[in-house]
């Protein structure tokens, strides 16, 4: 059974049959990171493709003394925040053309049911960098090293940014707790 580090130097040497290893063992794991970071399944789905075929297709730039994992979160970051982008200038166009936007369908007012509370709330708040860090840690269970390395960002830094980011969460979630159960009373 050959390491993923030998799977990746034997495509790189003309083996590509094997990136569908590559797909089944991490394309999973890179759906459920994209979903987390866009909100969306669909985005999420199509993120995904986009992602694996860039792998692919950028796979000879990779560099053995680098983790794969961590190149693969990369590049799978980048994709979802240039996305992210992309949809924020879209929105922002359309407010300004003043063009209606469409109803939600049945299937995103489910999820977002689903996906509501305090919780999701105060994860919305945050900046992009600050979701990445606790989606990263919390849901990837992902170490400060490689969240490091994934950001390029020092392992310190990034200890110090989740300690901030933690706090920031931990008050919103108060905040929308609060707010709730003033609500109910």
């Amino acid at each position: 059974m050959d390491s993923i580090e030998e799977k990746i130097k034997r495509i790189q040497a003309g083996e590509v049959y094997l990136f569908s290893e590559i797909i089944r063992l991490y394309q999973q794991r890179i759906y459920l990171y994209c979903f987390r970071l866009l909100n969306n399944k669909e985005e999420a789905e199509d993120a995904l493709q986009d992602i694996l075929v860039k792998a692919y297709q950028n796979i000879g730039n990779f560099q053995p003394q680098a983790n794969f994992t961590s190149w693969l979160y990369r590049v799978a970051y980048h994709h979802c925040l240039n996305q992210l982008r992309r949809q924020k200038f879209q929105n922002q166009l359309q407010r300004l053309l003043r063009q209606d936007v469409m109803a939600k369908s049945a299937e995103q007012m489910v999820e977002n049911r689903l996906f509501s509370g305090p919780v999701a709330s105060a994860l919305e708040k945050l900046s992009m960098e600050e979701r990445n860090l606790v989606i990263l840690r919390i849901f990837e269970d992902k170490s400060f090293a490689e969240i490091g390395e994934i950001l390029g960002k020092s392992t310190v830094t990034v200890r110090k940014r989740y300690e901030r980011t933690k706090r920031k969460l931990k008050e919103a979630i108060e905040r929308r707790e609060k707010q709730l159960w003033a609500r109910i009373n």
